[in-house]
């Protein structure tokens, strides 16, 4: 396989519909495969080990980040989250595209860890927007809402420095979109040093 495949992160508001755009993403196209995040946190009912999240014990999680073996990880409310890294490489060497489902601070360590991922970032096309989907949900209270977007709002500061912004007014807009940058990111010429080079190799041989 000459050309590896794309790291894709997705990051977005809650409610704006990451989630969705990443699940039609691996139902409307083959090549995709979602990175399942480690935890230490126990499982929640209704969630399955290595679907939901690889459970461990913490004990486990410190020996794997002393053998480097996150692309990134962090520790929220006394519990580790992180991406092995070890799956994504291998898919990303076999050529297949990773989407990571992670938060800002993940997806900027992602960045520095591997230059070349994509990162991109989804939003309602209006606050009002995103309000109404979060209360439409009817899974909080008026009080953890209005937090998500306090959140939101501090989020936005950051968001310029992702690659790409989608605006998930309509989804099937958002999924194609999304696609689409995906695989045209395949063609820039940084990402296809091995073709190149081989191209180069051939040419030289039929014209000695």
């Amino acid at each position: 396989m000459e050309r590896k495949g794309i790291l894709a992160v997705m990051s977005g508001f809650s409610g704006a519909g990451k989630g969705t755009i990443v699940s039609r993403l691996l139902k409307d196209y083959d090549r995709y495969w979602v990175s399942v995040s480690m935890t230490t946190r126990p499982p929640r009912p209704g969630e399955t080990d290595g679907v939901s999240y690889h459970f461990v014990t913490r004990e486990a999680f410190e020996e794997i980040i002393a053998a480097d073996g996150f692309l990134e990880y962090a520790e929220y409310q006394g519990n580790y989250y992180g991406t092995p890294k070890a799956p994504v490489l291998e898919h990303l060497a076999a050529g297949g595209d990773v989407i990571l489902e992670i938060e800002t601070v993940g997806a900027f360590k992602v960045r520095e860890a591997f230059p070349e991922a994509l990162l991109f970032y989804v939003v309602a096309p209006t606050g009002a927007e995103l309000k109404r989907r979060l209360e439409s949900r009817g899974t909080e209270t008026e009080a953890q809402i209005l937090g998500r977007l306090k959140k939101a709002a501090k989020e936005a500061e950051v968001i310029n420095r992702y690659d790409y912004i989608l605006v998930n007014d309509d989804l099937d807009e958002a999924v194609a979109a999304c696609h689409s940058l995906i695989q045209r990111e395949k063609t820039r010429a940084g990402r296809s040093l091995p073709l190149i080079a081989r191209l180069r190799e051939e040419l030289e041989e039929i014209t000695e």
